[in-house]
């Protein structure tokens, strides 16, 4: 609502203001609801003082649709006061955008665990992340494939296999059984599986031949080894889809490592970037025998040199590809850029009956279409910068400088935890580590927080809490409330913060009722649910808000500057997303969920809605009521967050 009128006032000053036309919000509320700053670009132009053209634009422009006055303020601006009857109606009448988006296709990939462990913490942050950026987009209109890519020919599903084989003598048909097995978490067992094999490499350093011969087997497809491989696999990613569907995330595709091998991708991309001179064979030094792109292909300021020169082998000298190379192929197939597609098969279909189909080699029927993409979002911690930067070089070395630019690192920082919450999730610390304001976790080490065992706590918490409050209900109505307000809680921490920000996650932080959490937000959604419900258990009928709230009514009923203030903020659900999809920041629409959720408890305050004894005042403020709760549910869902029935 509120998007549209920024974009309908910038179009009338377009016409004499050079484009983009920006508007900005007012310092103080009674400035007006948009200002415009377009004399300020062109006093240096125009030779002429900024108050004096801001006086001819407002008379260029004259008249706008929903614009009351345009007001000239300070030394040039133009703050522009709405029509605030008109403002109403239109809101009531839900003259919403249908969104800014065209046909094509968004790709956005996330999660991308490697499927030889139980998911932990910090992958949260990235399936968190990347599946409100996918709500965020489709909010706005756009079309949105949402992948999430399986290493499952990668180190560490080797070094599970090197576990399983070398260590614990055990066959694919032993494996199998152990996933079988109702009474075994088998990625739980995994996680302490891997720890031991890095552990083992440490002690033992010529084991690591081990995993040289297995990622060999396994990129080759060869014997008992690959099919291990896969089983592993599978049945790990088969959990990760479980736990992130416990946080409401779904997927679209699950391109697999394994046919980007199996398909030639790889040996495409390979044969291109070699034709082009893109990569060469290094005959000398540390990397002699290994394909390498040249250091010239790569922005200058790489701060670690060592990791830098690793980072630019694309073929190890054994004949093994780096995941940078088949990134590179798997980039190329992202933008219908490789020549090549995978076949697919259907993986699973969740509960509310979407479909997540997987890759695979074998001719299929009924599979969408995938991959063609025309902007690609890479939702991957910044700790792999470089490495996205080596992807992007290898596009623009091939002659794609478009999708090279339409390549973007949706980056992030890490996930730690406070020393509040290591030991309550029983990590054991120094005294030194307690006193940090966070403590960082080691999945390879097998130090860390599986994120089932998170959310389970979570749940516990918010359980307790429920049920201090609600002893009345039924155990699986409070177990269901509390589930959706651990899950709320986990994912409003995950993200309020901006994403360049390190985040050391508190559960009594994610859990508090009272200040910017997902569980403030739920909690005023559910108050106005509550005002209606009391409404109509008054025996009261709701009023025909259409015909009862003309203009002049909302116009006298607006007059009161809070009730003016709330409307505007909950008009603003749209300018929000589109601003936090244009900055790449979900954070915006988080931290207005919660100015929302404020605004409205400033509201519920004051007024008595359901007792108003003026009529037509009742009215406006049920709608507004209504109004807010739309709004926050509506932004709720964007975000990923259900909301429980009580609390």
């Amino acid at each position: 609502m509120f998007h549209l009128l920024e974009k309908r006032i910038a179009d009338a000053f377009a016409a004499h203001v050079p484009r983009p036309v920006q508007t900005e919000q007012p310092k103080q509320t009674s400035f007006g609801e948009i200002a415009v700053p377009a004399a300020f670009q062109l006093a240096r132009t125009l030779k002429k003082p900024p108050k004096v053209i801001a006086a001819e634009l407002a008379e260029a422009v004259g008249k706008i649709p929903g614009v009351a006055s345009l007001e000239i303020a300070g030394n040039g601006y133009i703050n522009v006061r709405l029509d605030r009857g008109a403002y109403a109606v239109a809101a009531l009448k839900q003259e919403a955008s249908a969104g800014s988006g065209t046909a094509d296709k968004v790709i956005v990939e996330h999660t991308n665990i490697n499927p030889n462990k139980a998911a932990h913490i910090g992958h949260l942050r990235n399936a968190v992340l990347g599946d409100t950026f996918v709500r965020m987009l489709r909010a706005t209109g756009q079309t949105v494939e949402a992948q999430n890519y399986i290493d499952n020919t990668g180190v560490q599903v080797a070094d599970v296999v090197v576990g399983f084989e070398h260590l614990e003598h055990k066959s694919a048909a032993q494996v199998h059984a152990l996933i079988a097995d109702p009474a075994v978490r088998f990625d739980y067992l995994c996680w302490d599986l891997y720890a031991r094999t890095s552990q083992y490499y440490a002690a033992h350093p010529e084991a690591i031949e081990w995993r040289k011969d297995t990622l060999h087997k396994i990129e080759h497809g060869e014997g008992e080894t690959a099919t291990l491989a896969h089983t592993v696999a599978d049945a790990i990613v088969r959990a990760h889809l479980t736990t992130m569907y416990r946080l409401n995330i779904e997927y679209d595709v699950l391109p697999r490592e394994s046919e980007i091998l199996h398909l030639q991708f790889w040996a495409t991309a390979f044969e291109q970037l070699k034709e082009r001179k893109a990569i060469y064979l290094e005959t000398e030094g540390k990397n002699k025998g290994c394909w390498v792109m040249p250091s010239s292909a790569f922005r200058q300021g790489v701060e670690d040199e060592a990791s830098a020169e690793d980072s630019k082998v694309i073929v190890r000298s054994n004949g093994t590809v780096t995941y940078v190379g088949k990134d590179i192929a798997y980039q190329l197939w992202k933008f219908g850029l490789l020549g090549k597609d995978f076949f697919y098969r259907l993986w699973h279909t969740y509960p509310d009956g979407h479909k997540v189909w997987a890759s695979t080699t074998e001719a299929q029927t009924g599979a969408p279409n995938f991959g063609g993409g025309t902007r690609v979002y890479n939702v991957i911690d910044s700790r792999q910068s470089y490495l996205q930067d080596v992807v992007v070089a290898g596009l623009n070395a091939l002659g794609y400088a478009a999708q090279a630019e339409a390549s973007i690192h949706f980056s992030y920082e890490m996930v730690a935890l406070s020393p509040r919450t290591c030991i309550e999730m029983g990590i054991e610390l120094s005294d030194e580590d307690k006193k940090r304001p966070y403590v960082e976790v080691s999945g390879r080490k097998g130090l860390g927080v599986k994120a089932d065992d998170l959310i389970d706590t979570l749940i516990a918490k918010a359980f307790d809490e429920v049920s201090s409050r609600n002893a009345e209900q039924s155990e699986a109505s409070r177990r269901a409330v509390a589930t959706r307000i651990a899950i709320g809680a986990l994912r409003y921490f995950m993200l309020k913060y901006t994403r360049n920000s390190v985040i050391a996650f508190d559960f009594g932080e994610a859990l508090a009722f009272t200040g910017e959490t997902g569980v403030y937000v739920q909690y005023a959604t559910i108050r106005t649910r509550k005002i209606v419900r009391k409404f109509l258990d008054s025996g009261q009928a709701m009023p025909d808000f259409a015909s009862v709230l003309t203009a002049e009514a909302m116009a006298r009923q607006l007059a009161d500057e809070t009730c003016w203030q709330c409307l505007l903020d909950a008009s603003k659900m749209e300018a929000a997303i589109e601003r936090a999809v244009a900055s790449g920041e979900p954070s915006h629409v988080a931290r207005y969920a919660f100015q929302l959720a404020q605004s409205f408890s400033g509201f519920y305050d004051k007024f008595q809605v359901v007792t108003e004894p003026d009529a037509e005042k009742r009215a406006f403020l049920l709608w507004l009521t209504t109004y807010f709760n739309q709004q926050l549910e509506r932004t709720l869902q964007v975000l990923g967050i259900e909301v429980p029935d009580y609390m």
